[in-house]
């Protein structure tokens, strides 16, 4: 019997389509979504990136007065009365009255990439007592807790000190762009204070110089308002 030949079969307008080419709008209109939000957070990123180097041109004098008045009011608040002389003999055990610059960073557009920003700083003032009884620092620890809650400060952390072990107060305000932080040793009866504010760019600043502006800055003598 001679072998037959099957009819090949035709394309009808009724043949299924492609599951995939059914699918395909649907899944590049979900990947256009994602790009476009992926978009939207990097340029939210780069102008947070932009507007943190938005810095105020301020001599560094002027912010160190600032971090002065910062530190002067807490410690009046404190109830302290001594009044201490600019400098520190030993770190940790004497007295001490100083001020600090340190450089301010660029994040970079994602945030990953730390670089200083040329002529830019941040001004602080350290301070600290020495023989600080309890009677004195704690009902002074106290009372400033409830006084920078009041002023807008927002308390960070607060611990008052458990079995012998120091007590710690940590504030900040404006984005975290003023901080003070507060300790208390009852151990050796040490009490340490310091006051940071925000970060300016030195109006004196040009291309080429060394250091940090405002690393050459002397805090008067130290005391209550």
């Amino acid at each position: 019997m001679p072998d037959e030949t099957l009819p090949h079969p035709t394309a009808t307008s009724d043949a299924p389509k492609s599951k995939a080419s059914s699918r395909t709008p649907g899944i590049l209109g979900c990947g256009g979504a994602v790009l476009i939000g992926v978009l939207l957070v990097v340029c939210m990123l780069a102008w947070s990136a932009s507007a943190s180097k938005d810095f105020p041109r301020v001599a560094p004098e002027e912010m160190a007065d600032r971090a002065l008045q910062r530190s002067q009011e807490a410690y009046t608040v404190l109830g302290f009365t001594r009044t201490i002389s600019p400098g520190v003999e030993k770190t940790g055990v004497s007295t001490e009255n100083t001020l600090g610059s340190e450089y301010c960073y660029d994040g970079g557009l994602l945030g990953l990439d730390d670089k200083t920003i040329d002529g830019a700083y941040s001004m602080s003032h350290s301070w600290a007592l020495d023989h600080v009884p309890a009677n004195q620092a704690v009902p002074g620890l106290r009372r400033l807790h409830q006084y920078l809650k009041s002023k807008g400060w927002e308390v960070t952390s607060y611990s008052e000190g458990k079995q012998g072990g120091s007590w710690e107060m940590f504030v900040q305000r404006d984005d975290a762009t003023e901080r003070m932080s507060f300790t208390w040793y009852p151990d050796r009866e040490y009490f340490t204070g310091s006051a940071s504010v925000p970060c300016a760019y030195d109006p004196e600043w040009k291309h080429g110089d060394a250091g940090t502006p405002g690393d050459n800055q002397r805090p008067p003598a130290f005391g209550p308002r």
